[in-house]
């Protein structure tokens, strides 16, 4: 039975910007399976054929165009604002300031003109506080972004901030850990190196890694839009504790029964390299084949105390990380993605 906190209440309208998106789309379902009136807006280019089965009010265009954002609002009683431009290390940096700031701007003071407006729920990212120099750090550590993404995020949330407290807007914030769960591909490559028992690592390999699944994550979501107490609030979603890269390795080799080898490399050169493809490629329009942003998944360390979503809201996450990646490991294998020998495949 679903659980009525993960809910929102009966007749109520959401407005939901990156719902073509791998979280963004696990939330409109769960919405359009409440009862919730759903809109959504999509780019002209954005595929809706996997959603054709979905009560969605579609409205196309680019999230930042303000006659578009009026029209989105209008009588809606929450946002959850979780769009972004497809991260690559080409991608212009006004396409990240106009989704992450202008976009921001457009719909918070679109909202405000409603009058059965309820929450604004905005999701940021844990990348806004850089390495974590003395794990773990919670909302009110030191924030250092590493890039345009985590810039115009942080950019985004700290301008809501203060429009919210000047103008009485009912806003939280949310800076998710790492996302993952079915359908999700980031973690692809990972999954692929250990089914191929090779493994490269920058460094020991013990940096920390901080997730989310997606299903907790949007669940919080909806909690959060919901609860008083979220109310002008900032929190980090992610797992009880953080773990190391080699953990998450071996436990999706134990999954796999693949013995694993790791690769090592040194992290200056590496770093280097990328700073070198990044100068070189970006004016081009051509993707680096590896770049700063990447590398740092291999050796920040991203561990964070998550207990305020406990405590002031009474959050705790229903999937262990463990589990998680086993059920993605599996979910990879379904599909076809990942090939193991007969005698290695578990089913």
């Amino acid at each position: 039975m679903e659980d009525p906190q993960y809910k929102l209440p009966l007749g109520s309208r959401a407005l939901v910007t990156g719902a073509t998106g791998f979280t963004g789309s696990v939330l409109a379902q769960k919405l359009v399976e409440q009862g919730v009136k759903v809109v959504a807006i999509a780019r002209q280019t954005s595929n809706l054929k996997p959603f054709k089965d979905m009560n969605i009010e579609w409205i196309r265009g680019d999230v930042f165009d303000e006659s578009l954002i009026s029209k989105a609002v209008k009588g809606v009683n929450y946002i959850f604002h979780m769009v972004t431009p497809f991260r690559e290390a080409k991608s212009p940096d006004m396409g990240y300031y106009n989704v992450h700031v202008l976009s921001t701007q457009l719909l918070a003071k679109a909202a405000l003109k409603e009058p059965d407006f309820k929450r604004f729920v905005h999701v940021s990212t844990i990348g806004v506080h850089g390495h974590i120099a003395h794990p773990p750090a919670d909302e009110n550590a030191p924030i250092y972004p590493g890039d345009v993404y985590q810039e115009t995020k942080l950019e985004g949330e700290l301008w809501l901030k203060n429009y919210a407290d000047q103008e009485g807007l009912p806003i939280t914030i949310v800076r998710p850990a790492g996302i993952y769960g079915p359908r999700e591909k980031r973690l692809l490559k990972i999954y692929k190196w250990v089914s191929r028992q090779w493994v490269p690592v920058i460094g020991d390999g013990n940096n920390l890694l901080h997730f989310i699944h997606v299903d907790d994550l949007t669940n919080f979501f909806i909690l959060a839009a919901t609860h008083p107490h979220a109310v002008g609030e900032v929190f980090i979603c992610g797992s009880p504790e953080a773990m190391p890269f080699k953990k998450m390795v071996s436990i999706i080799s134990d999954y796999y029964g693949t013995p694993v080898r790791f690769i090592k490399f040194p992290a200056v050169p590496l770093f280097a390299l990328g700073d070198f493809f990044e100068v070189i490629c970006r004016p081009l329009g051509i993707e680096p084949p590896i770049y700063r942003r990447r590398l740092a998944f291999y050796t920040k360390d991203r561990s964070f105390n998550t207990s305020k979503m406990n405590h002031l809201l009474g959050f705790v996450p229903a999937h262990s990380d463990e589990e998680g990646l086993k059920e993605l490991a599996q979910w990879y294998l379904d599909q076809g993605w990942i090939s193991l020998t007969k005698s290695l495949a578990r089913y």
